[in-house]
């Protein structure tokens, strides 16, 4: 096991996520502040601090359900970006990049889940 869940590639990739999202918002119209860039901001955010919230629980059992609650925003933050794609809210090659990172995050979130769900 990681010393840290800094030394997680899980919660790494988590955290380009979230700063590719705040990039893709960060210009985005006054208008969004406390709509889709909100909710966009605070499920990236979500992602990479249940993950790390996870890490620091005693159990197995615990980790698991943080890291489930990683994956369901993780979901909310791939539905909100298909709405920013289908308005063309930002730029198209952050939104893809974005994207991209979210599906390499999913993946690897269902893998370490599997592997914790195996007997120790």
């Amino acid at each position: 096991m990681a010393n840290s869940f800094k030394d997680l590639v899980v919660w790494q990739r988590a955290i380009q996520l979230s700063l590719a999202i705040y990039k893709l918002t960060s210009s985005s119209p006054d208008s969004e502040r406390f709509g889709l860039t909100n909710q966009l901001r605070r499920a990236s955010v979500s992602v990479a601090s249940n993950i790390a919230e996870g890490y620091g629980k005693s159990s197995r059992g615990e980790y698991l359900l943080f890291l489930g609650h990683a994956r369901g925003s993780n979901f909310e933050l791939q539905t909100q970006l298909t709405i920013a794609d289908g308005l063309g809210f930002g730029n198209a090659q952050t939104r893809r990049a974005a994207g991209e990172l979210s599906e390499e995050v999913s993946r690897m979130l269902v893998a370490i889940m599997s592997k914790l769900k195996k007997p120790a």
